[in-house]
């Protein structure tokens, strides 16, 4: 770990011109109620000093925690952040969700005194997936958490082999100690594990029970990522993350450290077993007792937008973020288990098409909307892509018995007026459910709360 002593005089004053501007940067931002200033003044202070992301990161008492994967990680860093605050320990944390490299120095800077010093235990850090090899060439972690890799932004990313193989690269050079936690049901990932040198550890489901009654249309990865061999799986639980060998070369899925079983879960969805196994996981690898982890668990509220409850107008509202096929096909799981129990009738569906969205909306052709309409109900629809998403509902009427379960749909182009309608027609003792793409869910929170995020 660099120390403040060993900077140069002149590196020293960078430093401090940079944090200086950044900190100037965020109060204006704040005062002027332009957002929580999450990435503009890690951008400038960036480029005032190149080297300010190791010279931060090298500070960090215990270590960096990087998490990585494409979904899931905004809730697995909040709970993991929760057990470590609850533990006595100072934790710097990228809350607001900007995981690129100038928002990673964001979060960094808002803990650092004037001159560039920061006093913390921990950092978590989550991280795009594009941009960890990028990182790693800067910031030497403790560990890193991999979630596990879909098809996300479709113009951005490339296929989750490719991810996974610039992962491997990219960790190869780091000392055998750092700690890598691994999702052993996402195969990609876990042959990843395998190759590695460093401490891996594995995570995964051990429940029969919550499998699938077929792979779902969305599936990105169920050929042998050793050999290319179809996969034989016993069983998925949700798109390619299951449990698998290969007939072929006998590769199969890692061993995972625990029986998910065993741990409690308070947010819905198969999805969230999975972040809250991950967290804990890390965790315990850090030093915190099942016990703690366990009352933590228990407790947690869930990180804005990712099945975050609020009350308004004195009306249950729960905002579930879908931002591609397989984090839809999760959501709409989950949202059916609910309405099978008659807890829910009317979901606000709002599709954006903006840079932290992916500005191809195609993905949603890949959604199995077939299983949100089956159930009826009413669906008001919104955003950017407004016509997208009642035409793809459209198609979906074809699994759709109406005598049964009649189906509505209301078209709003303004959110704030789809919003209003979506709660009017909520009734007092149900759920409205909202599922947003990244952008809407955040416009979604500040029409609700008045709060804006970035």
């Amino acid at each position: 770990m660099e120390k403040m002593g060993k900077i140069s005089v002149i590196d020293r004053i960078r430093l401090g011109i940079a944090v200086a501007v950044a900190k100037t940067v965020t109060a204006i931002v704040r005062s002027l109620n332009l957002g929580a200033a999450s990435v503009l003044p890690g951008e400038i202070a960036r480029r005032l000093h190149p080297r300010l992301l190791t010279l931060l990161s090298q500070q960090v008492k215990q270590g960096v925690i990087l998490v990585v994967g494409t979904n899931g990680k905004t809730t697995t860093s909040l709970l993991l952040r929760t057990i470590l605050d609850n533990q006595g320990f100072k934790v710097t944390h990228n809350i607001t969700g900007a995981n690129l490299i100038n928002g990673l120095i964001t979060a960094l800077l808002a803990d650092t005194n004037l001159i560039g010093q920061l006093n913390t235990d921990f950092a978590i850090l989550e991280v795009d997936e594009n941009i960890l090899p990028l990182l790693l060439k800067e910031c030497q972690p403790r560990a890193i958490l991999a979630l596990n890799l879909f098809r996300d932004q479709l113009d951005r990313y490339g296929e989750v082999d490719t991810i996974s193989r610039r992962w491997q690269t990219a960790i190869a050079p780091l000392p055998q100690e750092t700690l890598i936690v691994v999702n052993a049901d996402d195969p990609t990932l876990s042959h990843f594990g395998q190759q590695l040198t460093q401490t891996v550890r594995y995570f995964g489901l051990s429940e029969p029970k919550l499998y699938l009654e077929e792979i779902p249309h969305a599936v990105d990865s169920i050929y042998c990522p050793n050999c290319g061999h179809p996969l034989d799986y016993r069983g998925v639980y949700l798109s390619h993350l299951g449990d698998f060998t290969c007939p072929s070369c006998g590769f199969s899925k890692s061993q995972p450290a625990f029986h998910s079983s065993e741990w409690p879960q308070i947010l819905i969805g198969v999805y969230n077993k999975y972040n809250t196994l991950a967290a804990g996981l890390v965790a315990k690898e850090l030093g915190v007792t099942n016990e703690d982890i366990f009352n933590n668990i228990k407790t947690f509220k869930a990180a804005f937008g990712r099945a975050e409850e609020l009350t308004i107008e004195g009306k249950h509202v729960r905002i579930l973020l879908s931002k591609n096929p397989v984090g839809m096909n999760e959501t709409i799981r989950a949202v059916n288990e609910i309405k099978e129990q008659g807890k829910s009738s009317v979901t606000l569906l709002v599709l954006n098409d903006r840079i932290p969205d992916g500005t191809d909306v195609s993905w949603i052709w890949d959604v199995d909307t077939e299983q949100l309409v089956k159930l009826g109900g009413t669906f008001v629809v919104s955003g950017d892509r407004i016509y997208d998403m009642a035409l793809r509902l459209q198609y979906s009427r074809e699994a759709l018995d109406e005598n049964e379960h009649p189906f509505k749909l209301i078209l709003e182009e303004n959110l704030e007026k789809a919003i209003q309608i979506a709660l009017k027609e909520s009734p007092i003792d149900e759920t409205l459910h909202i599922i947003p793409t990244y952008s809407a869910m955040l416009e979604v929170r500040g029409l609700l709360t008045g709060q804006k995020i970035l």
